[in-house]
């Protein structure tokens, strides 16, 4: 590789592998990637390559591990007509994350972290989201579900576009019971949606879902880290090869919940396979029947769903995009399945 080749074409030529990475951050450093490529590191024993090293978690403020199972159930308050009140604090913040080690990533994010925080209420209560923008640009929240449309989160609607050191309020009844995307609907959408501006958005029916041993969250999306409209990394929560080096611990017969959130921008879709399992999949969440019983999901930007499934063999499994590419670059996992 020619030491004048610059960032962009390196990955445009798809040539970022295990080595290409830490070939990026020489280049970057104006080093000779050659000299300074480590060997292939395997994540764990089913030997898929990853990058070597680890993003400093504490510094970018969030870790994926973490997201998995942090559900924001917000502040509780009973109104005098006996609903139940949901009360959240969402800030837009711009910042700078460490995507892959020595790769940062000048992000725009709720409440500091990609994705934001998981919301999580019950069907029918009143939800309610206090919202500051401590960020350089317009931004708002638009949810999907039903509300009014000065609810919406949309310009010329209600509180409409939230200006930098402003705030708004957004009020509605939770419904349908489902799984929900959010995020900053401001024209151009593409930085909001590339830069990391989204989040789940869970609405529990009135009776609950049946219980199960886990319940774990994620939601896909796509780095575009020089605004080239076109995505150089593939992530779940945020974090590229993040599950490779820390796999997720499940016990053999134990029915997980996933809710799987696709905020994959300038691609028109995302792939979700499961090796060695099938699951449930009720789409959207909105209904309690599965429409399939499948290991392989294709879902379009802002699709949804709800995957139940376990495994009747202990090991370690990959989680990962159908789509090679994707997976090469950030977006596969394992589950370390155990007795």
């Amino acid at each position: 590789m020619s030491k004048d080749m610059s960032r962009r074409d390196f990955f445009r030529a798809g040539a970022l592998t295990v080595l290409a990475t830490a070939g990026a951050a020489a280049i970057a450093n104006k080093v000779d990637p050659a000299a300074a490529a480590p060997p292939i590191h395997p994540g764990h024993e089913i030997g898929t390559p990853t990058v070597v090293g680890e993003v400093d978690h504490r510094r970018n403020g969030f870790n994926p591990t973490e997201t998995l199972t942090g559900f924001d159930r917000g502040e509780l308050l009973e109104l005098v007509n006996g609903q139940t009140l949901r009360q959240y604090e969402i800030r837009a913040v711009d910042k700078t994350i460490e995507v892959v080690p020595g790769i940062e990533f000048e992000a725009w994010t709720y409440n500091g972290r990609i994705p934001g925080p998981t919301l999580r209420c019950k069907e029918g209560e009143l939800v309610r989201i206090n919202f500051i923008n401590e960020g350089s640009h317009p931004h708002s929240i638009h949810f999907h579900g039903i509300h009014t449309a000065e609810m919406d989160g949309v310009e010329g609607a209600g509180p409409g576009l939230v200006g930098p050191g402003e705030s708004a309020t957004y009020e509605f009844e939770a419904q349908p019971a489902g799984l929900h995307p959010y995020y900053s609907h401001t024209f151009p959408l593409t930085p909001a949606l590339s830069r990391g501006l989204f989040g789940a958005f869970i609405v529990e029916p009135k009776a609950g879902w049946p219980q199960v041993d886990q319940e774990l969250v994620m939601v896909l999306n796509g780095l575009d880290l020089y605004r080239t409209n076109s995505n150089n990394f593939y992530a779940v929560n945020g974090i590229p090869f993040h599950f490779q080096k820390h796999p997720i611990n499940i016990r053999v017969n134990e029915t997980v919940r996933l809710f799987l959130v696709n905020m994959l921008n300038l691609e028109p879709v995302n792939t979700f396979h499961l090796h060695s399992a099938f699951f449930q999949y009720y789409p959207s969440g909105t209904s309690l029947t599965a429409a399939q019983y499948t290991d392989t999901l294709t879902l379009g930007l802002a699709q949804r769903g709800i995957l139940e499934f376990s495994y009747q063999f202990p090991g370690f499994y990959i989680f990962r995009a159908q789509m090679p590419r994707a997976a090469e670059l950030g977006y596969l996992g394992v589950f370390q399945v155990s007795i």
